[in-house]
């Protein structure tokens, strides 16, 4: 590995860590295209394998947090990560029959989707305490079982963690407030991730030690970002924006290469 590889490896996942920190999501939809153009990895499915195990342990290192605080609920989270990882266990083989250069064509698509989502005002759910038991399985396991299952779809086929799709998908099928969901979105994350990067590793679309520099790039970036997001608290829907102007631009510019 040469040294413009190393640094851009390290750099990327500091980047997507970075984000993380600063806005508190959406910063693997990037490590995909960082890896493509960037790093230099020439197949898009082998980028695509490589964040998709990248991804799986920064939500599992995120994940160990959110559980101390109490913010995971577990058993609607076991439903949505069990129905996401059949969706992520189909996803992934989809995605690796796809042609590479659509495949990143459309990944260019979604994220344009998803910095347009972003750039929406988002509302403010409060609801009580949602537990998944014995008397509320029959309201809540019709929502959660598809909603799981779609998502988990998306997120197979293109290799993402899909923390910005499984957040909404959690509150639209419990009612669960924001601060919840997102701890309990890490636990899909992890599973859906693991899913896919298996998917991908046992086809040999895994580069581990790019996988490696990632993560140390990214755990560096997200402690950075997370003492920067401290001071300019006040600012996070301004970053949020950015951000998301920044998600569409690069889709727009993967659109315009890929096809």
């Amino acid at each position: 590995m040469d040294a413009h590889t190393l640094f851009a490896a390290l750099a990327s996942g500091g980047a997507v860590g970075l984000i993380l920190g600063l806005v508190g999501g959406g910063g693997s939809i990037l490590a995909v295209p960082l890896l493509v153009y960037f790093v230099g990895v020439g197949s898009p499915h082998a980028a695509i394998g490589t964040a998709a195990v990248a991804v799986t342990i920064n939500a599992l290192a995120s994940l160990i947090g959110h559980a101390r605080a109490g913010q995971v609920k577990w058993r609607c989270a076991g439903v949505f990560a069990v129905s996401g990882m059949i969706g992520a266990a189909l996803g992934a083989e989809l995605g690796k029959a796809f042609d590479g250069a659509k495949l990143l064509g459309l990944f260019g698509l979604l994220m344009i989707g998803v910095g347009l989502s972003m750039l929406r005002k988002r509302r403010t759910i409060e609801a009580p305490d949602v537990r998944l038991t014995r008397e509320s399985a029959a309201a809540l396991l019709p929502r959660l079982v598809p909603i799981g299952l779609g998502v988990g779809l998306a997120a197979g086929f293109f290799g993402i963690g899909g923390g910005f799709l499984i957040v909404p998908g959690l509150i639209a099928a419990t009612a669960m407030p924001l601060s919840v969901a997102v701890g309990t979105s890490l636990v899909v994350v992890t599973a859906l991730g693991l899913t896919t990067a298996t998917s991908y590793a046992v086809s040999g679309l895994v580069d581990w030690r790019l996988t490696a520099l990632l993560v140390m790039g990214g755990i560096a970036g997200a402690a950075l970002g997370i003492v920067a997001g401290r001071s300019i608290a006040g600012s996070k829907r301004v970053l949020e924006r950015g951000f998301a102007a920044l998600v569409i631009a690069i889709g727009v510019y993967v659109v315009a290469t890929a096809f």
